[in-house]
């Protein structure tokens, strides 16, 4: 399954859209203002909430917490490297690693792509393509990319 990330120009605060191959919005993001580290609500499009990320504060090297109805299902944490970045989804037991300058990179298990991230150039704010492979929650694959472009995003400020 593709999806694109297209995040919203002008806005006040994290405020992203999550549309299919056929362009119908299928998740939608939000995040929390005035609060003491990243916090995102993904939600279906319907309005009910598919996940919520939360960083942990007072760590070491990043470290994200992805919730599902409430209970914690994944953590993800930017690994100790030197010279790229590498990151662990802990409780899926999923790798991150690629190119995250230029936003190209692959989510993998045990030799099996999870999801295959790239950057859409030329396009009006952030734009990103999404391949979840079958079988995968496509709410979860999203909610580790959202958690990557935040440690990005932090990274560059």
């Amino acid at each position: 399954m593709r999806f694109y990330i297209k995040q919203h120009v002008f806005t006040f605060g994290d405020k992203f859209s999550i549309y299919d191959e056929n362009e119908n919005e299928r998740f939608y993001v939000e995040g929390e203002v005035f609060t003491f580290g990243k916090k995102l609500h993904l939600y279906f499009a319907n309005g009910n909430e598919a996940a919520y990320i939360e960083q942990k504060l007072f760590s070491f090297l990043p470290k994200y917490y992805i919730s599902v109805g409430g209970n914690d299902i994944a953590e993800v944490v930017k690994e100790f490297t030197f010279f790229r970045n590498e990151y662990s989804v802990n409780g899926l037991g999923w790798k991150v690693s690629g190119d995250f300058m230029d936003h190209d990179y692959s989510i993998v298990s045990e030799g099996r792509t999870i999801a295959v991230v790239s950057k859409q150039w030329f396009s009006w704010g952030d734009a990103y393509e999404i391949n979840i492979a079958d079988g995968i929650d496509p709410a979860i694959a999203i909610a580790v990319v959202l958690v990557i472009d935040a440690c990005l995003e932090a990274q560059d400020n």
